[in-house]
């Protein structure tokens, strides 16, 4: 998998958060704390970012993580700040951002262990960073989006939780957007895949099962917003047609957006408007509507 444009920094012109050119170099609304500790993989030090708004309206504040996508191979957690920064310039969340470890350091479930991690880290620090540790919401495209889809149905499964730091910490989640992510590992065949196992796909049926979100789904999983594109050449439809269908016929709470047209980059304005309405009603209980309409694409 590529690692897409991610137009979330445009889009959040929306809603006003974005300096204009004429006062670009102002101050942000936010400021930023890199490189911060949240585990270690023996002596390989797992960093995050955090970004907190200047201006809370609250105290205590929930938490959107974003996890990074790029085929489990690229990408990095400095993509985060483009995609966080509308959530926590309105002063009503924490945003963070997430490095783990990619395939061609450490092969599957490395990368599930690192995340965890950070969401135990989280939870474990939450006076600290003054954000409510019952109140974290993730977010991901790609391979981040079935990341984070994983953290949502797998809840604190033994096996996949890792010893990356924060022992004795839950790492569920209060709600999940994914953004293009693969559900079932046993049928998505891509190179990148081959390359997080490191064998080929008639060899990992147990592994790839092991490492998808749909293995776990359960009643009490927490709500989903999946939103792909009806022409992804890359991760298909099918994909999160499948993690729908299942947690929809397990009675959790999933709405399944199309994009008409898209492809694997998600860039339409409307996305952010249904995203940010999904954190504002799970995170902040809000009394909104989660619209599961299709969005036409723009893309010529």
């Amino acid at each position: 998998m590529k690692t897409p444009h991610l137009a979330f920094a445009m889009l959040a012109t929306l809603g006003g958060v974005v300096p204009t050119p004429a006062v670009a170099q102002a101050q942000p609304p936010y400021k930023v704390s890199r490189d911060v500790e949240y585990g270690k993989a023996g002596e390989r030090s797992l960093r995050l970012d955090i970004y907190e708004p200047r201006k809370r309206s609250s105290d205590i504040l929930p938490v959107v993580v974003w996890i990074h996508g790029g085929g489990w191979r690229h990408g990095n957690k400095s993509s985060g700040a483009g995609v966080l920064a509308p959530f926590v310039s309105t002063g009503n969340y924490v945003g963070i951002s997430v490095e783990y470890r990619l395939s061609g350091e450490a092969i599957w479930p490395a990368q599930i262990h690192d995340c965890k991690a950070a969401i135990r880290w989280i939870r474990a620090n939450a006076k600290k960073l003054r954000v409510d540790p019952d109140r974290i919401g993730v977010g991901g495209h790609s391979a981040g989006g079935h990341l984070v889809s994983l953290l949502g149905t797998s809840g604190d499964t033994a096996d996949l939780e890792g010893n990356n730091g924060s022992p004795n910490v839950s790492s569920k989640v209060r709600c999940v957007v994914d953004l293009s992510g693969p559900s079932d590992l046993t049928v998505f065949r891509h190179v990148r895949v081959d390359q997080l196992f490191n064998k080929p796909f008639d060899e990992r049926k147990e592994l790839a099962k092991a490492a998808s979100p749909v293995t776990y789904i359960s009643k009490d999983d927490p709500p989903f917003l999946i939103i792909h594109g009806t022409k992804d050449s890359i991760v298909p439809i099918s994909q999160a047609e499948l993690l729908h269908d299942r947690l929809e016929k397990a009675g959790v709470e999933s709405n399944f957006v199309k994009i008409e047209g898209g492809g694997h980059s998600i860039n339409e304005p409307e996305v952010l408007k249904r995203v940010m309405a999904f954190f504002e009603k799970h995170l902040r209980n809000k009394p909104v509507e989660v619209s599961s309409d299709p969005i036409k694409s723009s893309a010529k």
